[in-house]
């Protein structure tokens, strides 16, 4: 236990600074309160929401004090802001009163889920009907808002924050670091979040002019803005009960080049914006990145266009074996939104065979890029990870040669090579336990989940890609697990966003202590 006394971190520092965050998102709930007065629905969620986190957000300012933060305060910080923002972000769900998601650990599941941009619900029916515009908004606003950060917008907005804004960056982007495209950290957050803008309108325009030019009728204009406010923070969230399935195949093309860019570094777009594209081009990581989205989505388009990697039902058989655009369409689909992180889907994963499952499987541990809005662990990870297995196997050989790994020409330092495989094993290590108490709650409950399952829901939680198989399937919804489960599944998404080590290490008594 640490005393106070011994205590070397400045925990009112960050609990001031977390109010400071949670006031101005007070601000967020007008979206849905203004689709609420247009689609005539009840405003009171929204307008409770916007008090709940005004009133909070004073009482932490209340109770912290102003001062810089320091790397340990920075720490606690953002995973103290990740943890109450979810929290706050439940009101619209409890005050609402409506469906599965009205109690307090169902509501905290689905919020965590999007500010996470996990996609992962516990929804028990998804539609317009029962739960209006306005509610389905608010859950894609909510992915949109942690897509490329609540503390990076904070950085952008607020010239407080400023200081000692590259300490919360850091520990909140995702990635090894983030690059620092300007002088002033606060430019650098205006940047990348004002191209995260950029490109969510653009998806936007896209969707709707397909919708308007009668390509996808039901693409209309509500449908657009909330796929593209889910599909540039590869949350995956859709107020389609069946996900992309309910849109024609033009809509399921034009979102796999924006969940690329999704997924892709957006510094590197900055870089391209002022008239650099060999930024991009010349990147390991990105051309990494879609050679493995080609290689795994030319497997599993082949195995659908052969017809084995699906059920043999004779729906599913006639619509996609031997028919080159839908298998190519489906398979390439799929492997872009779990690669992602994204979580959308084209049609039911469940109607595959296991071998199809097991290659989605592994591509749920890939990730986007470094600096992106996806999950999981992340290309370049693999990247350097191989690449210093490489350099080991060689200097087995060569004992006596240097061989040090680079990246886009620069050295590596040991370091990071070091952190790289700390944070893959602890990762995976995380992920089998996981797997073990998700399996074994199962049991206990009746649920009875297949070992592909379960490692499917362990992994799609902790990586934040969304939908899993079986009862987690994209069509179905993580309803059916007990509260005990989706606890610790909440955690997992808290953790998995951070990428584990930041909210770890605040556990530990030597961050509290010298």
């Amino acid at each position: 236990m640490v005393s106070l006394r011994n205590m070397h971190v400045d925990y009112r520092v960050s609990v001031g600074f977390v109010g400071r965050v949670l006031k101005y998102l007070g601000i967020t709930p007008l979206v849905p309160l203004l689709a609420a007065f247009y689609y005539g629905e009840s405003p009171v969620p929204f307008v409770a929401t916007s008090a709940v986190m005004l009133g909070v957000g004073l009482l932490f300012e209340f109770l912290g004090r102003e001062d810089e933060l320091g790397r340990r305060e920075a720490f606690l910080l953002v995973s103290l802001a990740w943890l109450v923002v979810p929290l706050a972000g439940t009101v619209p769900y409890l005050v609402a009163g409506t469906g599965t998601v009205a109690g307090p650990i169902n509501a905290l599941f689905e919020s965590m889920s999007g500010f996470t941009t996990t996609g992962a619900t516990v929804l028990g029916e998804i539609s317009v009907e029962r739960h209006g515009h306005a509610m389905l908004l608010w859950r894609q606003l909510t992915q949109w808002l942690g897509g490329m950060g609540i503390l990076v917008l904070m950085v952008a907005i607020l010239p407080e924050m400023s200081v000692g804004g590259a300490q919360v960056m850091d520990q909140e982007a995702p990635g090894l670091s983030l690059d620092k495209l300007t002088p002033r950290i606060q430019e650098t957050a205006r940047a990348l979040w004002g191209i995260y803008a950029g490109f969510t309108l653009l998806a936007a325009l896209v969707y709707f002019g397909l919708g308007v030019a009668d390509v996808a009728p039901n693409m209309g204009l509500y449908n657009a803005v909330a796929h593209a406010l889910t599909t540039l923070p590869t949350g995956g969230f859709s107020p389609e009960a069946r996900s992309t399935e309910a849109f024609a195949p033009a809509i399921q093309w034009a979102m796999m080049p924006f969940m690329l860019i999704a997924g892709t570094n957006f510094a590197l777009f900055w870089h391209v914006f002022r008239g650099d594209p060999r930024h991009l081009t010349d990147n390991a990581e990105f051309r990494a990145y879609l050679l493995v989205v080609a290689g795994f989505g030319a497997v599993v388009s082949a195995l659908l266009f052969a017809g084995v990697g699906i059920a043999e039902t004779p729906s599913n058989v006639d619509a996609i074996a031997g028919n080159v655009e839908n298998a190519l369409r489906q398979g390439l689909f799929q492997v872009v939104a779990i690669v992602t992180t994204t979580g959308y889907a084209s049609m039911d994963v469940n109607t595959w065979d296991a071998s199809a499952q097991t290659i989605l499987l592994f591509a749920y541990f890939l990730g986007g890029s470094a600096g992106s809005a996806a999950g999981s662990i992340k290309i370049v990870r693999w990247v350097i990870a191989k690449r210093a297995a490489g350099r080991s196997l060689f200097v087995a050989a060569h004992p006596e040669a240097v061989r040090p790994v680079r990246l886009n020409d620069e050295v590596v330092d040991e370091d990071t090579i070091r952190e790289v495989f700390v944070f893959v094993t602890v990762f995976v290590v995380l992920f089998a336990v996981s797997t073990m108490l998700l399996y074994l709650d199962s049991v206990r409950t009746g649920l009875s989940l297949s070992g592909l399952e379960a490692m499917s829901v362990a992994i799609a939680t902790l990586g934040n890609v969304g939908p899993g198989f079986g009862p987690v399937g994209p069509m179905n919804s993580f309803l059916p697990f007990s509260d005990a489960a989706k606890l610790y599944m909440v955690f997992l998404m808290w953790i998995g966003r951070l990428e584990v080590l930041s909210v770890l290490v605040i556990f530990t008594s030597s961050f509290w202590t010298r």
